[in-house]
């Protein structure tokens, strides 16, 4: 009777496979890190970019914090003025009618009144008056428009370069490029209250570039009703000990695997990275994440809420090295005021202090001149009325439909120009005409600012060199100080 023997394994990641059909990186990264606990091995400094000591350019930044405002913020009832829509209340818009999803009818005023601020006087709404006290910080953008008025593909261009999904964020690129600065923290992490949000987890994907790259995602829960736990807000971070002994041996196992192939095996090496990393994070994440360290006064500047928590978490992570840090508002679409503008009350009130609270925390904190802060949403909203789905009932009430062709966005921090506004829309608000800001333009400066050529930092995939920005992109470099 023959008997038969399982060949040895050609490569560390077949063997793997072999073992109980797989490990779970979960419970893999669940014994390896847990042993190297034990055997008292001292972490490494973390993951090195491509770019490591070979930036492009003298980088003026060092982190970005992304403020998404998901659901399509209104511009001309936030930051650009627009008094001929004032003047043409009610009637057609001169010219033509604008073309975007939905129909629209005749223009409708803005409901909410604007103000000067600042010593630049930069003229906001009332809907913004925090961030209207920072306007000498800010670098305002009137120009911005998209490709597609539809939240998904539009979301998808502005955080990964692509309207389709599919290609890596634009966090994960910049951890690609410049690698993370603590070994003991991800170099890009997301906070997202409650899923689902326009286009999901391909957000922040790292798609095709290494796993480790990938966005670590954070619960920003905060409410009287469901204080924030610190110790929750990775899920699966902290998980029952094992024997000491058989952790050990655990790791002395996927030590001799890692041995098992002479060649470079880049995805086994990022996987086992990334569960070092989870290792490490499961006693520095929860002593990050506790707000209950910060002072009362810096609470109360803050204020309560989702993009409260979501910020201040922000200013704690990019101090401890964190690279990239993106803020999502809420769950679904909380802009998206198709039926009526006056949702915007609600949805400016939950962020607006949280906003202008950051640009104030990261001064303090001495973050301000290396942090980069980009607040942007995925296009703006129509000068006149929607006239198609904008009730239950079927009536026309007063909502805006998307509109992608000219929209706002704010840039502050690092290398930014303060208290100046660029770009300008028509005269109504509809669309871009003046200094044009596309999405890859600004992925192109805010790379610029962390040292990188847009067009070199690539990835050999599927037969071409693939970059964020795709095949288009200029730095903006009148913004830049």
């Amino acid at each position: 009777m023959s008997c038969n023997h399982n060949p040895r394994p050609a490569t560390r990641r077949q063997a793997l496979s072999m073992l109980g059909q797989g490990f779970g990186l979960t419970a893999l990264a669940s014994m390896t890190q847990r042993a190297l606990a034990q055997t008292g091995s001292a972490p490494d400094s973390g993951v090195p970019g491509v770019l490591t000591g070979k930036l492009h350019f003298k980088p003026r930044a060092k982190h970005v914090i992304f403020l998404f405002i998901n659901g399509g913020v209104s511009h001309i009832d936030s930051f650009d003025p627009k008094p001929m829509v004032d003047k043409y209340d009610g009637q057609p818009m001169p010219g033509s009618v604008p073309v975007t999803q939905r129909h629209v009818g005749n223009l409708m005023k803005s409901p909410f009144k604007f103000k000067n601020y600042g010593q630049c006087g930069m003229q906001i709404s009332e809907l913004w008056p925090h961030v209207g006290s920072v306007a000498d910080d800010i670098c305002l953008i009137r120009s911005r428009y998209a490709d597609i008025p539809n939240h998904e593909p539009t979301t998808t261009l502005f955080n990964t370069g692509s309207n389709v999904a599919g290609r890596p964020s634009m966090g994960s690129w910049i951890s690609y490029g410049l690698g993370t600065e603590n070994a003991n923290l991800p170099g890009f992490v997301v906070m997202v209250p409650a899923l689902p949000i326009s286009g999901g987890s391909p957000m922040w994907s790292s798609a095709f570039l290494p796993a480790i790259h990938q966005g670590t995602l954070v619960n920003n829960v905060w409410s009287s009703s469901e204080p924030f736990d610190p110790q929750k807000a990775i899920a699966n971070l902290n998980r029952p000990g094992g024997d000491p002994a058989i952790q050990t041996r655990d790791l002395d196992f996927l030590r001799k695997l890692n041995g098992l192939q002479s060649h470079h095996d880049v995805q086994m090496e990022a996987s086992i990275k990334s569960m070092e990393i989870a290792y490490r994070m499961q006693t520095e994440a929860p002593e990050v994440f506790n707000i209950r360290n910060e002072s009362k006064s810096v609470l109360d500047m803050y204020g309560p809420g989702n993009p409260a928590l979501g910020c201040l978490l922000a200013a704690r992570l990019v101090e401890k090295g964190v690279r990239m840090v993106q803020i999502y508002q809420g769950k679904g679409d909380p802009w998206d005021s198709h039926s009526d503008i006056m949702l915007h009350v609600k949805a400016a009130r939950e962020a607006d202090q949280a906003y202008a609270a950051l640009i104030k925390d990261l001064k303090q904190r001495g973050l301000f001149d290396d942090t980069l802060v980009v607040c942007g949403t995925e296009f703006g909203r129509t000068p006149a009325i929607e006239t198609a789905n904008s009730s239950p009932n079927g009536n026309v009430v007063n909502g805006r439909d998307h509109n992608h062709h000219g929209f706002s966005i704010w840039l502050a921090g690092a290398g930014i120009k303060r208290g100046m506004v660029y770009g300008a829309t028509d005269d109504f608000g509809y669309k871009a005409i003046d200094k044009k800001v596309h999405p890859h333009d600004l992925q192109a400066t805010i790379l610029y600012l962390l040292g990188i050529d847009h067009t070199k930092l690539t990835y050999e995939y599927s037969g071409r060199s693939m970059r964020l920005t795709d095949t288009n992109g200029e730095v903006i470099h009148d913004i830049l100080s």
